[in-house]
């Protein structure tokens, strides 16, 4: 078996050379991975090194395929899993509202993070996305069930970094939101939008680009590596950052629940050693591309704008009281009974997240971090297995 550092060091070398993965043994399984992102999204390069990975911890005898936006949209990536049609998918659960109640509450609370000390900003992604993880695998029972009754098994979250503006008009203050209208991804973000006198349009991803060239938004609730990963850059004229703020994160790699229990305690091992791979170099890899990113955007002649200071004071005291309306709808709309409990359980854990990634300096160093914490607790012989 292929120590940590080893197999690390193997997958970043290959992706870096632009190498594929070494010859398979014919006897060996291959599983299908959906991801409903395009081949260059940074979501794909992680999950091609979690194929990677799979194959270095398993010496070959479990292989892993990725067919990015091919086999499954993100829209038909849950029912696709459940079903079969993938082994591994890129749920996106704020997608099915009804579906995964209790980890969409949680997800939806990643706007305090505009809350906490200084020393987050910047990690934002670093911090939420393993905290929400260790949350889920050690502390979230009803979250695991959720999955379970889609037919799959929870491996760990992927997630970027903090929310902007993505816009097609400048917008600097609340004035200029009143009356436009803007794609959000999940909950949280419009009832954000609401409140600052905007209009919120859901629609898939992969429908963003079309939608702010031709008008139909005027604005997305996007990280800016985002832009890059739907190449978005050519309808975007205005960008604005400071708020909303907030994570998006998905499961990233979930299996198929038949699939799972027939694959040895092994190879359930090496697929949750190998999630450690893009659980930490999606937030990590998102937050390195945001300078770069804006600055390069800048050149091209789009406009980055910081937000009026009155607008950000009442954005923050939004936040402060969503907490509150988070549980209480998602009580009622969903049957969620502990969610305040919850919310109070998983804000502990991601302050203490805060803190652990403080002294990160490298991706090897923080998915290191990642393991120990997080997916070395969970036991393959047992996790999914009933």
């Amino acid at each position: 078996m292929l120590t940590f550092k080893h197999a690390l060091l193997t997958v970043m070398t290959s992706i870096l050379l632009g190498l594929g993965a070494a010859p398979s043994n014919v006897e060996a399984r291959e599983l299908r991975y959906a991801i409903g992102q395009p081949p260059k999204a940074l979501p794909v390069v992680a999950g091609q090194a979690f194929a990677k990975a799979v194959g270095d911890y398993t010496e070959g005898d479990l292989t892993v395929k990725v067919y990015a936006l091919s086999l499954l949209s993100m829209a038909e990536t849950s029912a696709g899993l459940r079903d079969g049609i993938a082994d591994v998918g890129f749920v996106l659960t704020p997608y099915f509202p009804a579906e995964y109640p209790h980890n969409n509450m949680l997800t939806e609370a990643s706007m305090i993070l505009q809350l906490l000390e200084e020393d987050v900003t910047g990690r934002e992604g670093m911090a939420f996305i393993p905290a929400l993880s260790e949350y889920i695998f050690q502390h979230c029972e009803e979250c695991l069930e959720e999955f379970k009754a889609q037919n799959q098994v929870f491996t760990g979250l992927v997630g970027g970094s903090s929310y902007g503006l993505v816009c097609n008009t400048p917008i600097t203050n609340q004035a200029d939101m009143a009356g436009k209208r803007f794609r959000v991804g999940a909950a949280n973000w419009s009832r954000w939008v609401k409140e600052m006198g905007g209009t919120p349009i859901t629609m898939s991803a992969n429908e963003m680009l079309e939608a702010l060239s031709q008008g139909v938004v005027d604005c997305i609730v996007l990280s800016t590596p985002e832009i890059d990963n739907f190449g978005l850059a050519e309808a975007v004229t205005d960008i604005s950052m400071g708020a909303p703020g907030g994570i998006f994160s998905t499961a990233g790699q979930n299996v198929n629940r038949q699939v799972w229990q027939k694959l040895s305690d092994d190879q359930r091992g090496a697929i949750l050693r190998a999630a450690a791979v893009p659980a930490a170099m999606v937030p990590y890899s998102y937050h390195e591309r945001e300078k770069e990113i804006l600055d390069r955007l800048r050149k091209k002649g789009i406009k980055v704008h910081d937000l009026d200071p009155s607008l950000l004071v009442k954005s923050e005291a939004f936040i402060a009281q969503d907490i509150d309306t988070i549980s209480e709808y998602y009580a009622e709309k969903h049957g969620v009974k502990n969610g305040a409990k919850m919310l109070k359980d998983f804000r502990a854990i991601l302050e203490k997240w805060v803190g652990l990634t403080q002294g990160v300096d490298s991706l090897e160093q923080y998915q290191e971090l990642y393991w120990n914490e997080v997916f070395s607790k969970v036991d393959p012989s047992t996790y999914g297995m009933k």
